[in-house]
């Protein structure tokens, strides 16, 4: 087990981080778990034209190497002029396959990835029955909003390093790499 991979106990479920082979595979299980207005909520816009946070994008694979979850985390300030977070998302696994841990462990993998890469807070929008297990809550949102329309009780965060949310307020702000265009070709490909 390395870094960037984890085998998770019993499942045959193996966590690594994404390659750009996995793009097609990765939209499908988006495509398929998530709500179909999904890439116009306002967690998108902060995500929209840039590329995840270095070393923090994540697939999870079964026993024969087919992807079934995925999750990443995005570069993004804590409210204008605001300390350096992540915003975590979005999270989905095969819904033929929920229930199964897979979301458990990729939020784990992700969670301890961010941590390890000195990352100190990591923010996301998501119901907090869920998230509450990963230590997520809306203590430290509540001078936070997103770019856009959203349930305020359902932006939460985790603190990575004790302090990392205090005094924080406003609006959340993409400070992420962005992302290259794709060649010519490419595009008319998709449009295809």
């Amino acid at each position: 087990m390395n870094e960037q991979s984890a085998r998770q106990p019993g499942h045959g479920i193996v966590v690594r981080a994404e390659t750009p082979a996995d793009a097609f595979a990765r939209e499908a299980i988006l495509d398929r778990a998530m709500a179909p207005n999904w890439r116009r909520k306002a967690s998108n816009r902060l995500r929209r034209g840039r590329r995840p946070s270095e070393g923090l994008a994540f697939v999870a694979t079964d026993e024969a190497g087919a992807i079934v979850g995925t999750v990443r985390l995005w570069d993004i300030a804590a409210g204008e002029g605001g300390p350096v977070a992540l915003l975590l998302g979005p999270l989905a696994v095969d819904p033929a396959l929920k229930s199964a841990g897979i979301g458990a462990a990729l939020m784990r993998h992700a969670v301890a990835e961010a941590g390890r890469l000195g990352h100190r807070a990591i923010l996301l929008v998501g119901d907090a029955p869920y998230y509450a297990r990963f230590g997520f809550s809306a203590a430290r949102t509540g001078r936070l909003a997103m770019p856009g329309p959203y349930e305020r009780e359902r932006l939460l965060a985790l603190e990575l390093a004790e302090g990392a949310l205090d005094g924080v307020r406003g609006t959340l702000v993409a400070t992420g790499r962005k992302q290259k265009p794709a060649p010519a070709s490419e595009g008319r490909a998709r449009a295809a």
